[in-house]
């Protein structure tokens, strides 16, 4: 029998560093509280900043433009902003079912610009076994666009109840249920791939009446809550000062719709309890079928919390695209955040916004799109009961995506290949995390990050970072990691060679400068 252990990796989307219980928030998690107190949580784990680049980077290993998903799924016509995986990478799936390993995947691949085919990139073409989810990336909770099941399309039956976050549980749960009567002695890698919290604001009812009255108290008060919360659990030192609020928000006493202003945080809230609860039936099938002690669990987000606030002209975007213009009840779907309509049911489709995204990302500043700490902080759970100790610890070890890669191919003793299907591959940009694990220094000695023409760089405890079209700031993460005293000006020799060490990886990496490549988008768009 193969005694290899089974790796389930669960990636969530748009959610911010403090929002689970055991970050600090008040979104009650107790199924991955319950993984970080018989594992481990990483302070300082970091992903790109949006959605499917850093999907492009967790399952390949690469830095998103190396897998040709510098941005988003739009074909540029230049390498690195393909919008599609690279033929000249492999991802974690792949590389293990050559190893031997069953591969499953449930939720959202959102890593090719071929919604509808050809389907060359698609999971089932990219190392999975089996595949249930979303090809594209945001949509409806109730009724998802691009529902598939292993490589076709499959449409939802009038009156079938349907809520996208508990069929990606439960569809997990199903394999990990039929892996364990028909394959049981061959070690699984599962990919667990929510949606949830990304918009729109769907939750049950009754998962969002838990939390009512929660955030009545306003974000002012909640974000000088998390971060006394935060200190108190050791993830974030005393001395790092909290940002400041939103400059474009009020003060919650000035705020407007302050009951509308609750209610999309509670949804959100619930729409993150949802997922834990799915997560909890993921462990009780791991528990039950005897495989939870000898399985590598791995949870973190792909960016920051998300401060898109859908006004009219996403809205028109959006109606009739990613989201249709009616319930399948035939009811018209509410597009646009409407303080005259509350969110949460099938026919609304808004968004928490900038002042509670403010809240997600506490203490830091910033959110997804951007690299300062609040776009790129991930919380990051490992819980390996027969491959680790210290149960209940923090690990403050700097780690990023392609690690997870790296990683997984240490724990299988699966080795990197140099070609697929004729093609060379890359090599592995990741560093095993297996020390950091065991409380050992991380060989990733530099990590890097671009997206939209914000950059950073980060060496031991300096990181160099400019919000585009902005100058670059630098700052030293171990005494001000929410990055308010700029010191570049008293530093110029380190501006200087954090700068280089960019270039040089930019370069390496395939990364245009945004204002070229906005250009070239510009004049393809006149001709």
């Amino acid at each position: 029998m193969d005694k290899r252990p089974n790796i389930v990796l669960i990636l969530n989307d748009d959610m911010g560093f403090s929002d689970l219980r055991c970050y600090g928030g008040e979104v009650q998690t107790p199924n991955l509280d319950k993984l970080a107190t018989g594992g481990l949580r990483l302070t300082q784990f970091y992903n790109t900043a949006r959605c499917c680049p850093s999907r492009a980077s967790l399952l390949t290993g690469l830095h998103p433009h190396q897998a040709n998903v510098g941005h988003m799924m739009g074909d540029d016509g230049v390498d690195g902003y393909r919008g599609d995986l690279s033929a000249e990478s492999v991802t974690i799936a792949e590389v293990l079912k050559a190893a031997g390993y069953a591969t499953y995947m449930s939720g959202k691949w959102h890593i090719t610009r071929h919604n509808d085919g050809p389907k060359y990139s698609w999971p089932r073409q990219r190392g999975f076994d089996r595949f249930f989810g979303t090809i594209t990336g945001a949509g409806s909770f109730y009724d998802p666009n691009t529902l598939t099941l292993e490589n076709e399309r499959i449409e939802l039956e009038d009156g079938q109840e349907f809520f996208y976050t508990d069929a990606i549980s439960d569809q997990a749960v199903e394999y990990i249920q039929e892996h364990a009567k028909d394959k049981a002695d061959t070690p699984f890698f599962t990919y667990v791939a929510y949606t949830s919290p990304h918009w729109p604001l769907h939750a049950h009812p009754q998962d969002i009446a838990r939390y009512k009255g929660r955030f009545d108290r306003g974000w002012d008060i909640l974000r000088e809550e998390r971060l006394a919360r935060m200190v108190g659990m050791g993830l974030i030192d005393e001395q790092w000062q909290l940002s400041d609020r939103d400059p474009t928000q009020p003060p919650w006493d000035e705020a407007e719709h302050k009951e509308w202003q609750a209610r999309r945080m509670e949804v959100y809230a619930a729409q993150i309890d949802r997922m834990d609860q799915g997560i909890g039936r993921i462990i009780d099938s791991l528990e039950k079928t005897g495989q939870l002690d000898n399985t590598l669990i791995m949870f973190l987000a792909d960016n920051g919390g998300c401060a898109e606030e859908i006004g009219e002209a996403w809205s028109k975007n959006i109606a009739g695209s990613i989201s249709r213009r009616e319930t399948r009840a035939g009811r018209p779907v509410q597009h646009g955040n409407d303080a005259s309509v509350m969110p949460g049911p099938e026919d609304t489709y808004q968004s928490y916004g900038v002042p509670w995204a403010n809240v997600s990302n506490t203490p830091f500043r910033e959110y997804k799109h951007w690299v300062h700490e609040g776009g790129i902080s991930t919380p990051f759970i490992a819980h390996w009961p027969e491959g680790m100790g210290d149960c209940g610890a923090l690990r403050r070890q700097a780690a990023q995506l392609p690690d997870v890669m790296a990683t997984c191919l240490e724990v299988a003793g699966a080795e990197y290949p140099q070609e697929r299907e004729g093609h060379s591959v890359q090599a592995l940009e990741g560093y095993s995390m297996l020390p950091v694990f065991r409380d050992e220094a991380h060989e990733r000695e530099v990590l890097y990050w671009e997206h939209e023409g914000n950059c950073a760089v980060r060496k031991e405890q300096w990181k160099l970072v400019r919000k585009y079209p902005g100058d670059w700031e630098l700052y030293d993460i171990e005494t001000d990691r929410t990055e308010l005293n700029d010191l570049s000006a008293e530093h110029p020799q380190i501006v200087a060679e954090l700068g280089g060490l960019y270039t040089a990886w930019a370069e390496r990496c395939k990364v245009m400068d945004w204002s070229e490549l906005q250009e070239m988008r510009r004049k393809e768009r006149e001709r």
